[in-house]
């Protein structure tokens, strides 16, 4: 991880290891906690992460080279996956703190099923520029999604010829 610490940059979280993997620990217990409460059925300690829709910012990001996938939404059950608005440990701190400029009750330190990303994206749209709030202006906003089925990302990609 230290090696991927870049100052000021998206992995400038790296710079102090141990604190972001025990925030990363706790923000993963979190998650599947809150997804098993609201009938998710976890197959994994841990997900895989993944963007819902696009983020042009994530994708025009100068810290890094990013390899891409798509997997149509429909391919998913409730049961395998999560969503949280904007990155997971961003949104657990900002519940967990609820004092920040940028904390939003409705979004924040939630985890969303299937059927709820798809009525918000129903009643609001897919995300675009100004639909998330106010956001920190180096913060890369996407609504993140949290695969809990290792074998079927693992499947779709062998179906579909990714490397």
């Amino acid at each position: 991880m230290k090696d991927l610490y870049v100052e000021n940059a998206i992995w400038g979280r790296f710079n102090n290891p141990e604190a972001y993997l025990q925030s990363r620990k706790e923000t993963e217990k979190w998650l599947r906690q809150a997804f098993i409460a609201k009938g998710g059925c976890p197959q994994e300690e841990y997900p895989l992460y993944m963007v819902a829709g696009t983020s042009n910012m994530l994708n025009n990001t100068p810290y890094e080279e990013l390899s891409k996938i798509q997997v149509p939404i429909s391919y998913f059950n409730e049961e395998d996956i999560s969503f949280t608005y904007i990155d997971s440990m961003f949104s657990y701190q900002l519940g967990k703190d609820k004092s920040s400029k940028y904390y939003q009750p409705k979004y924040h330190r939630k985890v969303f099923l299937l059927s709820e990303i798809r009525s918000i994206f129903k009643e609001q749209g897919e995300p675009v520029e100004g639909w998330w709030g106010k956001l920190p202006s180096d913060f890369l906003p996407y609504i993140e999604a949290q695969v809990w089925n290792h074998k079927l990302i693992r499947g779709y990609l062998e179906r579909n010829s990714y490397e």
